[in-house]
Order: C-alpha cells, then structure tokens, then sequence
C-alpha cells in the first residue's frame, strides 16, 4: 500500500523558511565575532614572540660585537665606550630603543693584558607590543641575556 505523496506548494515553502528559519543571517555575525574573540590573541601572541626572538638576536650581536671592540681598543675606557656604542647599534638595528639595555664587561686578569679574557654579557628587557602605547605601562615581562668571550690577542 502506497501512501499519496502531497503535492508541494511552492508558497507554502516559503512561508516554512520565513517563518521557522530565525537565525537567517546569524552564522556571518558568530563567524566575525568568534575569529575575532580567536584570532586576535593568537597575533598577538606570534607577534611577541617574534619580539622576544629579534631582541634575543639583537642581544647576541650586541655581545659579540661589544667584546670584539673592547678587545679591539687600546684604552679599558675608551673601550668601554665603543663597546656601550656598539651594542646600542645592535639592538638599533634590529628596531629596539636602548634604553633597557644593560651591559656588564668582566675581564679575567688585568683587563686588555696580552692573553687576558674579556667577557661581555648584555641583558635586555623585552618591551611587549603595543605596551607603550599606554602611560604607565612599561612592562616587560621577558629579559633575553646574552654573554660572549673574547681572548686578548699576545703580540697585538
């Protein structure tokens, strides 16, 4: 036994779509929002951390090129300050202000003596994105540090 299958009205369907069909339109609205609830922090995120990995190059550099002047230099105070000037580059370079930079130069013996060490070793603290933006908000909540060696040529 078959059971007569009801013709469709075209206008009938329709009125079931107007009228039980209340979230029309809605899923674009869920769309922006949740991507934007979403997607905002996560480029946030990957923006810092690209942040914290160009001041942590910034501060090898910095490291490696303020013993390479200080050893360079003939006078521990005059070294001192192509040194300060060389690592303030380096973090100029890659788009940080110096202000935050903090340089601490440790010789092994008498400094700039034949055979002598000097060690260099920077400390930055990462400012977050955006952060000085606001007034009174300096806070930087990650320090990248970096130390390099350098040996005292005997002969000069």
């Amino acid at each position: 036994m078959t059971r007569p299958v009801p013709a469709t009205d075209p206008a009938a369907g329709t009125a079931a779509l107007k009228t039980g069909d209340a979230e029309n339109g809605s899923a674009l609205v869920e769309f922006i929002f949740l991507g934007l609830v979403l997607l905002v922090p996560v480029i946030y995120l990957i923006v810092t951390a690209g942040q914290v990995q160009g001041a942590a190059f910034a501060a090898t550099g910095a490291a490696e090129s303020a013993a390479k002047v200080y050893v360079a230099s003939g006078d521990p105070f005059i070294g001192e300050q192509q040194a300060t000037m060389a690592a303030e580059l380096a973090f100029t370079d890659f788009g940080f202000e110096p202000a935050g930079l903090l340089l601490d130069i440790a010789c092994s013996a008498e400094c700039l003596a034949p055979g002598s060490t000097v060690t260099v070793l920077v400390r930055f603290d990462v400012p977050l994105p955006l952060g000085s933006g606001f007034s009174g908000t300096d806070f930087a909540p990650v320090t990248v540090d970096a130390t390099s060696t350098q040996i005292v040529e005997r002969y000069g």
